[in-house]
């Protein structure tokens, strides 16, 4: 009789690639095919309409209901000439994953007949149920009503039969329930403080744009292996799993060739993400066996978002046209690389301008410069904050190991502009340069170019790396959503660029001087202020924890303790005066972040023990049996003498299955008892500080029990698929 391992391993050992559905043409042909993009405006829209839309995309104009009835009568007709026959208000709420109910465009009129339609009010709003979702005691069950709300800044697309348009969801009384919406405040936030620095360099710039590329790394399983894996399925990750002979060591697997199963799998999701509008351009394998990546180019920031959270679930649906699954948590397994979604973050201006590149003159290097200090002063004031905003229990697992990044926030610039800065400390006082010291610092700052071509590494333990011309949020995890980390640093910077003009003007105000002078004597004081954050060394070490609280950086390893920052006066005033998030609406938030990730670790509590005693143990204790058995076997036909020393090593194992056996049943009960006192606390805090230092540890305990049995007991009766048949893929 064969085990549900063993057909699932035939099954694997089975599998032929799957042809992609791909057109055999180049990529510009068909990008953004199902996208309501400016072609598709152009053709559909009239000039009135087309107008309203673009205005409201770049300039955040309202668009008047008449217009938002043509709009949407276009909308339907091009949705409708490519087979669409539902529409879906698409947004995000704070479950971490996207949401959509959808609606068929026909409306019955009596005498059993219909007509297609499609109004200005269905597409600008509609009422789904807020009490259901996520919303931290904002809304009772017996205030249910909440508002999605179109988001013309995104463009709607097509995803299956169905039009999808992104909106904004808030509840009835308008707190935002949602990561979009706090987000599109805080691009707002930051293009009203960046333009406002701007002017000093350009006047020309009316409009800074915040640009995100995400990187997604993720991992793949075959269907047939997940399916049986009950921890897989139910948190993404392995709850059990000895460590292979063979892992990452070897390095081989890192942009080594890709397997033919998987290559096709890439071509179909990337085909599909095209046509979506989502530049994905790079792909390769991973660090960690059955781990790869993609990254698309760089896009504003709203927009990058939604297509990185369209992207995840157009790769899901794919993967199991494949067989295959995709494994988007953090740390799905033990002992080799967890998986990120880095954050490439920059700024870019109406005039093409990226100000955190340098120019050719010094005017435009003073101008990288501002924005480059301001940055780090940025990340040095609110360090917790971007802590916190990265916080989650999957990360938890991810965060200080296997080249992810460390809990202690810092950033690293480079050896070179590490120089640079420390020179500039030194040579500015409190006074007005002389024409010699602005002439020697104009000749310094001319440089920079030319530092840079040279200062593009990486250095992989830095949650917050300046890699050329853009800042790269590493810490970020790979099943999160991009808008919680990429708000925070919108907002810090945009306050920290007010403060800066500030500043300047003051000193120009009441010191009489000149621009420069005013702007070198901030930027001065900042980099002092601000040297703290700066490491260039390993985030990993010892040494550098020890150094790290000499500087007053926090470590902060678990997300209970990250997440008090969200509520902090100084967070929730910068909130506040940002006009992002009021204090309720953070309240809400750091109460739904709390239980979710109680949630999880309630989950994961669960699904051990329902493991250990309904797969593990039992196949341990069937194979004791078969031990014993022999053992008895051998005792009736072997002399006494010889008996002695044939059985040893299965008495042996037969008692080593006892001991772990017993250890695990008393473990698993000792943390039922522990989630159950946890549960009868009155806070949520105090629920997840539980979770997290009376019930979590178990996890770790009970883990290495059960690996130690999946080790020795006999192949073919260990009912769970092993590391060394998950992590290669054939």
């Amino acid at each position: 009789m064969h085990t549900r391992r063993q057909i699932a391993m035939q099954e694997v050992i089975n599998r032929k690639p799957v042809e992609p559905r791909i057109e055999k043409a180049q990529v510009s042909t068909y990008f953004g095919k199902h996208v309501f993009g400016v072609d598709a405006m152009r053709e559909y829209l009239s000039d009135e309409g087309y107008k309203a839309v673009t205005e409201a995309m770049e300039k955040g104009v309202a668009i008047d209901r008449k217009v938002a009835d043509q709009v949407a009568a276009c909308m339907k007709a091009w949705a409708q000439s490519k087979g669409v026959t539902h529409y879906t208000h698409w947004f995000q709420p704070l479950t971490g994953t996207t949401a959509e109910k959808h609606d068929g465009f026909f409306e019955p009129f009596g005498n059993g007949r219909a007509i297609e339609r499609f109004s200005g009010s269905q597409l600008v709003q509609q009422e789904p149920d807020a009490s259901s979702f996520p919303n931290g005691g904002v809304r009772s069950t017996f205030e249910a009503r909440g508002y999605t709300a179109w988001d013309p800044t995104s463009p709607a697309f097509i995803w299956g039969e169905t039009l999808c348009i992104p909106t904004i969801f808030v509840s009835y009384t308008g707190e935002a329930l949602d990561y979009k919406t706090p987000l599109l405040k805080s691009l707002h936030a930051l293009d009203r403080e960046a333009t406002e620095v701007c002017q000093y360099f350009d006047k020309s710039v009316s409009k800074v744009i915040g640009t995100l590329g995400w990187e997604q790394e993720y991992f793949l399983i075959d269907a047939a292996l997940y399916n049986i894996r009950y921890d897989l399925q139910q948190t993404g990750r392995t709850l059990f799993g000895h460590a292979p002979a063979k892992g990452q060591q070897l390095e081989d697997h890192y942009w080594g060739s890709i397997p033919e199963r998987v290559l096709a799998f890439m071509k179909d999701f990337e085909y599909e993400s095209h046509l979506l509008g989502i530049p994905v351009r790079t792909r390769h394998n991973e660090v960690a066996p059955a781990q790869f990546e993609c990254a698309p180019v760089f896009e504003e920031i709203n927009i990058a978002v939604d297509h990185n959270q369209l992207l995840m679930d157009v790769m899901e649906k794919v993967a199991i046209r494949h067989h295959f699954r995709v494994l988007l948590h953090e740390k799905p397994y033990a002992g080799v690389n967890g998986s990120g979604k880095h954050n490439n973050w920059s700024l870019a201006t109406n005039t093409g301008k990226n100000l955190l590149s340098p120019g050719k003159t010094p005017k435009t290097n003073l101008q990288f410069l501002t924005f480059f200090i301001n940055i780090i002063k940025a990340v040095h004031d609110h360090a917790d904050l971007l802590r916190a905003s990265i916080a989650s229990a999957n990360n938890d697992h991810r965060l200080g190991a296997n080249e992810a990044p460390p809990a202690i926030m810092s950033v690293f610039v480079g050896e070179q502009l590490n120089a640079v800065l420390n020179e500039l400390e030194k040579s500015v006082g409190t006074r007005k340069l002389s024409p010699e010291e602005k002439t020697a610092l104009k000749l310094s700052i001319g440089k920079i170019p030319d530092i840079l071509l040279d200062n593009t590494d990486r250095n992989r333990t830095s949650p917050f790396a300046f890699t050329g011309n853009k800042f790269e949020f590493r810490a970020v995890g790979s099943s999160a959503n991009c808008s919680g980390a990429m708000m925070v640093l919108n907002t810090i910077v945009a306050d920290q660029l007010h403060q800066f003009k500030t500043a300047v003007d003051g000193l120009m105000h009441t010191k009489k001087l000149d621009k420069d002078d005013a702007i070198f004597q901030i930027l001065r004081q900042y980099i002092q202020q601000s040297k703290a954050i700066r490491f260039e060394g390993n985030g990993y070490s010892d040494a550098w924890k020890t150094e790290a609280q000499k500087r007053g950086l926090k470590n902060i390893p678990t997300t209970p303790g990250a997440l008090d920052f969200y509520m902090s006066k100084n967070v929730l005033a910068l909130f506040e005066r940002q006009h992002i998030l009021t204090h309720r609406e953070q309240e809400a938030r750091y109460e739904i972040f709390l239980e979710t990730y109680t949630k999880k670790i309630q989950i994961e509590s669960r699904i051990i023990a329902d493991m250990v005693n309904n797969q593990i143990i039992p196949a341990a204790i069937a194979y004791q049996k078969v031990l014993v058995d022999n053992v008895n076997g051998m005792k009736q036909i072997m002399p006494a003498s010889i008996f002695k020393t044939a059985s040893e090593i299965q008495m042996a194992v037969i008692q080593e299955i006892s001991t772990r056996t017993t250890i695990i049943q008393k473990s698993a009960e000792a943390m039922r008892q522990e989630r159950k006192k946890a549960n009868a606390l009155s806070s949520s805090r105090k629920q997840a500080e539980a979770y997290c230092t009376r019930v979590k540890p178990y996890f770790d305990s009970i883990r290495y029990q059960v690996d130690k049995l999946e080790y020795i007991v006999d192949d073919q009766t260990w009912p769970l698929p092993k590391y060394r048949e998950m992590l290669y893929l054939r």
